[in-house]
């Protein structure tokens, strides 16, 4: 990786601002996140991670629509009228949904 990267300008590393150490990205989480984002919906909303206060959602699978099979955390956020589904590449960045039909959504215990 490290040959690559020095031949490759804009590869980069992302690091923890808090530990120093470089995050690594598991394959799930990063499929998730390329599924939603790249649906190129006007309504998602992205956030840094401590823009958010994950903890306090409730983790769900949303069950139908466009975003079908995707796990994220239910929760309110700022700039908002409802809440909203929001899937998190941790430490990283946050992507809040187009709001779905609570129908839709279905709670992971």
């Amino acid at each position: 990786m490290k040959r690559i990267k020095s031949q490759v300008s804009y590869l980069q590393y992302i690091t923890d601002t808090r530990s120093g150490q470089k995050i690594i990205i598991s394959d799930s989480e990063m499929q998730r996140f390329i599924a939603v984002a790249g649906t190129y919906n006007d309504h998602l909303m992205y956030f840094q991670p401590d823009e958010l206060n994950l903890s306090k959602g409730t983790k769900v699978r949303i069950t139908g629509g466009d975003f079908e099979g995707q796990e994220g955390i239910f929760l309110k956020v700022k700039g908002a009228r409802d809440r909203r589904v929001v899937i998190e590449i941790q430490g990283v960045i946050a992507v809040a949904l187009a709001t779905i039909h609570p129908d839709l959504i279905e709670v992971i215990k």
